[in-house]
């Protein structure tokens, strides 16, 4: 039997990173089984639709490298694979269900349903539809169908007995049917629900695994009734645990957490970002962490899935980024970091490719860059208290005398590289009495302003040419 896995996102917004992580899991998992990777889009909710969200996951999908091999943008022998082009598809199904006494109409109006909920709520009690329309007779249906009634069709949940299904992470799941509620399978408007759908849709899709969030855990046992009710196989279910943001909540873009695009605009690298979240339950065997797409379609397998929530960390992510960053090449970096550089310097004054050279072991995540290298287009205001360096021996009067001393010689410099910055400091310090340190570190604070810079003295003196260098000089030690 052929795997076939479903990726069925709705078109609401952004590609958060549980939706992600859930995508990547199902590609992986038909990659390594050598099946197929299908995309739908569930857009029968379309006052929640949102303008472009198609196309953001299609973008998404192939930013993260997860291509489909069946979908809206691809074709396939399964389609249209957008649920509301397939519009015709259900109805028919749900009148087979009617016939066969798992569904029926409901011609229920919003205000008694609004009733019969408020009263629920008044008795403290979980509100459930009480089978009000089921035993119409097909005179009195057929006659407010002629009349063009508005209705909806719900499934026929038993009153007795229990439901339930087998879950790969949660094994055997069973609840008693008298407390799941008779679902609408067919709205007002003719479109289906998705939790209907879904179930049409996978049958003939042929999909064989589905893999989704836990929070369908409480749904999956009315997915399985639909299932008897056709006589259909039902597919194998991997209903996955939540990412978190802390302890207490799932990630959610409404609390301020990013989206997968959020993260690559911040200046993650999508590697960093699909390496650190198929770890975020998931474990491989063995203890290695880093790990190529393609690496992870030839080792990724269902056994490894947690039973247990998994938090987003930043500072984990962050790690995984620093990592990514330094394997780049010298001249890759520098094409990722020249856009965020430009933020903060004028790439007509400032040499990017030493810049890069400097900042790539420094850098964690792009967007740090303009504020590390900002104080280069202009001198930060500082307090004095920075020239005083135990570790250097560095205090207030050393580093005055330091500067004193500094300024002629690095006047009379002509050929300004930092090898001729370098060798001429570094020549005339020893005439002082101090230390190297008790000159660098003053002269580095002075014309940077800053404690941490990508480089030390010299490399600062060379970026921001003799003239910059010279002018700040003066200024700090005006301070002094």
């Amino acid at each position: 039997m052929e795997v076939r896995t479903r990726f069925a996102p709705s078109p609401t917004g952004y590609m958060h990173l549980g939706n992600l992580r859930t995508a990547l899991y199902t590609y992986l998992f038909a990659r390594r089984n050598g099946g197929k990777f299908i995309l739908r889009i569930e857009d029968t909710d379309q006052e929640r639709e949102v303008e472009g969200a198609v196309d953001l996951i299609y973008k998404s999908l192939a930013v993260a490298g997860l291509s489909h091999d069946e979908g809206p943008d691809v074709g396939g022998p399964c389609g249209p694979y957008v649920q509301s082009e397939r519009k015709d598809t259900y109805l028919p199904y749900a009148r087979q269900l009617i016939e066969s006494g798992h569904a029926y109409y409901c011609f229920c109006t919003k205000e008694r349903l609004d009733e019969a909920r408020a009263e629920a709520e008044k008795k403290g009690e979980t509100f459930k539809y009480d089978k009000h329309c089921l035993n119409l007779s097909k005179e009195e249906i057929q006659a407010r169908l002629n009349a063009g009634e508005p209705y909806v069709i719900r499934q026929n949940i038993p009153t007795t007995g229990k439901a339930g299904f087998d879950d790969v992470i949660y094994g055997h799941v069973e609840v008693d049917c008298d407390t799941l509620d008779d679902n609408i399978l067919i709205k007002a408007d003719g479109l289906p629900t998705y939790n209907f759908a879904n179930v049409i849709d996978d049958h003939l899709m042929g999909i064989t695994h589905v893999m989704r969030g836990n929070e369908y855990l409480s749904s999956a046992p009315k997915y399985n009734l639909l299932y008897e009710a056709f006589g259909w196989t039902p597919p194998t279910y991997v209903h996955l645990t939540p990412v978190m943001a802390n302890a207490q909540r799932k990630l959610s873009k409404r609390k301020g957490d990013p989206s997968f695009e959020d993260l690559l605009n911040q200046g993650y690298l999508t590697e960093a970002i699909i390496n650190y979240l198929v770890l975020l339950g998931w474990s491989p065997r063995g203890e290695r962490e880093f790990y190529t797409l393609k690496e992870l379609e030839e080792v990724f397998d269902l056994e490894g899935l947690s039973k247990s929530p998994s938090i987003f960390d930043t500072v984990k992510l962050n790690w995984f980024n620093a990592e990514y960053i330094r394997k780049l090449s010298p001249e890759k970096y520098l094409e990722l970091a020249t856009p965020w550089l430009s933020q903060a310097l004028d790439p007509g004054k400032f040499d990017f490719k030493r810049l890069g050279e400097l900042l790539q072991s420094r850098t964690e995540v792009f967007n740090q860059l303009p504020g590390m290298v900002d104080f280069l287009a202009k001198m930060p205001e500082f307090e004095n208290d920075l020239y005083v360096n135990k570790k250097q021996k560095s205090t207030l009067e050393s580093a005055k005398a330091a500067l004193a001393f500094i300024r002629p010689v690095l006047e009379s410099i002509g050929d300004w590289t930092e090898q001729e910055l370098h060798d001429r400091v570094m020549e005339a310090i020893p005439a002082t009495g101090m230390k190297n340190g008790q000159v660098l570190w003053p002269m580095r604070i002075a014309i940077s302003g800053k404690m941490s810079t990508p480089g030390g003295a010299f490399e600062i003196a060379y970026l921001l040419g003799k003239e910059e260098t010279l002018k700040r000089l003066d200024e700090s030690m005006a301070r002094l």
